[in-house]
Parts: structure tokens; sequence; C-alpha cells
């Protein structure tokens, strides 16, 4: 998501900066020391230190760069005196929520801290807006460059690209797949055999992003399941669409999906599911019937033709008054 970020502030001509935190975050984490007496290896770094280490370095970053706003990805790393610290120095601090609403009771404690907010669902948004003002909802976006229909070495039926969330296993394990070729592909560690031999990489990796659309355009048929873990039951139920619906539309790919209000109104074109049959049955209707699910695929495209990176970074810059 940041580098759809960054690349569509650079359309727009801003000068942008990235400070690899990710990296920072893997590098400390990583550190370990050897006990001399017992020869054992331990970690040099607690959780609390390795983010600290981490996300300190964003105060050098900004003396360095002086930018005019710092646009926060997340903020699960990012402490609240740092932030005060960057606003202090008349920087402007803008943060994109990306886990609404599954997590929206954490990043609502958040809130108030920034100069502006994005949320990925507005399910909570009036919540929001009693402790800031400026939030505002921008859909999940996609990048042109990447994805987009074409050609592709990668060949399946169908695929789903994700987290194994113990929901979605539960879920996809209760599908009869026989006779479709399913591939896999995202974080599924520790999953059933049962599901583990569909997975097409290191089940313990993630793909990134230019392989997933590869995967996307390989494949005849996908389908959106949405996790239920959240921090509050309530909190699984959103509004808005995942960006999975939005990349998978922007490749040209059908795919069957779950309800929600957002994707109701823009994808009347593609079929809902609510059970495991369900889905298996529409999966196998998809693959038998190549004109219709071709021109859904099509239909589907053209409605998220808008939802670009350089679309929400214009919004933003002028929510900020930049």
């Amino acid at each position: 998501m940041e580098r759809g970020w960054i690349k569509g502030l650079t359309q727009l001509g801003v000068d942008v900066r990235e400070y690899n935190l990710h990296d920072r975050l893997n590098y400390f984490a990583s550190n370990y020391h050897k006990h001399v007496a017992t020869g054992e290896f331990h970690k040099v770094h607690s959780p609390d230190e390795v983010v600290h280490l981490a996300a300190g370095g964003i105060k050098q970053a900004c003396y360095d760069w002086w930018p005019d706003v710092v646009i926060v990805i997340s903020a699960f790393f990012v402490h609240q005196l740092l932030v005060e610290i960057m606003r202090g120095r008349g920087h402007k601090v803008a943060v994109v929520f990306t886990e609404s609403p599954y997590e929206d009771d954490r990043q609502l404690a958040q809130a108030e801290l920034f100069d502006a907010v994005v949320l990925n669902d507005p399910t909570n948004i009036d919540k929001f807006r009693d402790v800031n003002r400026n939030t505002l909802y921008l859909p999940h976006a996609y990048d042109p460059d990447i994805h987009h229909p074409g050609t592709s070495s990668f060949k399946a039926d169908c695929s789903f690209v994700g987290t194994g969330f113990p929901s979605r296993v539960q879920f996809l394990d209760e599908v009869d797949w026989d006779g479709i070729d399913l591939a896999l592909a995202g974080n599924w560690k520790d999953v059933p055999y049962s599901l583990a031999k569909y997975v097409v990489h290191d089940p313990g990796d993630c793909l990134p992003n230019e392989q997933t659309a590869d995967v996307y355009r390989g494949s005849l048929t996908s389908f959106n399941l949405y996790r239920t873990e959240a921090q509050r039951e309530e909190l699984s139920e959103g509004w808005a669409m995942g960006p999975r619906e939005v990349e998978l539309a922007a490749c040209g790919t059908w795919f069957a999906r779950q309800s929600r209000p957002e994707g109701d109104d823009l994808f009347p074109m593609l079929p809902l599911f609510e059970s495991p049959d369900e889905l298996g049955d529409l999966i196998r209707w998809a693959l038998a019937h190549e004109a219709e699910r071709q021109e859904a695929a099509r239909k589907a495209r053209a409605v998220v033709a808008d939802r670009t990176f350089d679309a929400n970074a214009k919004r933003l810059l002028s929510t900020l008054g930049l």
C-alpha cells in the first residue's frame, strides 16, 4: 500500500522520501547474541525496544528532509510522543489507517494525534470525526502499472491471495474443490494439509503485489472472503469492499464475493455467496460459462477505473490544505 501512495503522490509532482520502517523492524527483530556460558542464542532486543529503535530514526529523517507533511501508514509502530514531536516542529502529520473496521478501537485511540486521518472503511467514521474532524474515507486503490489485464505465465482455475486466518481456513476447508485447480497464496502457515496442498509457494511467505497481480491475470476465477477476526466480534462487519476486490477487478479477473454495501452497489454483475457449497457451485458455473464470466469481469473493471492512488493522494493533500 505504501508503494501505491508513493507513486500516487509522485504523479502529482510531490517530492516523496520513503522511511522504510518495515525493513528496520525486521532488522532489529532479527538481531541475536550468543550467551557466553550456555552457548545459546537470544534476541538482543525486546519487542518494545525493536519498535523504539526502528521508529526512532523517523526523527532523524525529518531533520534531514524537513518535510511539509509526513504520511504514516497504519501507525501501529509509531508512538504518541514521536507524532507530537513532528507536529511540534511544524510538520503536518497524516495517518492512513488500514485495518478498519477490524481494529477501529485501537485506531480510534490514536486518531486525535494527527492532522488528518484516512480510513479504509467508513463504518465508524462518525466516532473518528468526534475526536478528529479531519477524518475522511478513501477507498482502496489499485496501481494501473501493476493491476491490469494481460497475459501471465501462471495458470489456475481459481486463486485466492491473502492471509490464512482461522475463519478463512475453516470456510475454505468446507468447500468442495474436486475438479477445480485451486491456487492459494499469502501466509498460509500451519494450515491443515487439505488446504496446504494448494499453496503455490512457501506457506510462511507473503506474495509481493506484482506477483499477486500476475496470479490474478493467470486465474480464470477468484473470490473474496472476508475474515471475521477483529478486536471485537461486531467490528468484523464492514461497509467498504476490500483491496482484493479492487485489484481483481482492475486485473480483469472474474470473482465471487461476499456481500458488503459498497460492493453490492458497484458489482451487481458479480455473484454473491454465503456458504462453502455456494462458493464451489459459483466457481464451477463461471468456469463453464466463459462468455458470461468475461463480460462480468469487463464491467467490474470499468467501475473501478477511477480508484487510483493519485486520486486518493489528491484528496488527502486537499484535506491538509496543500
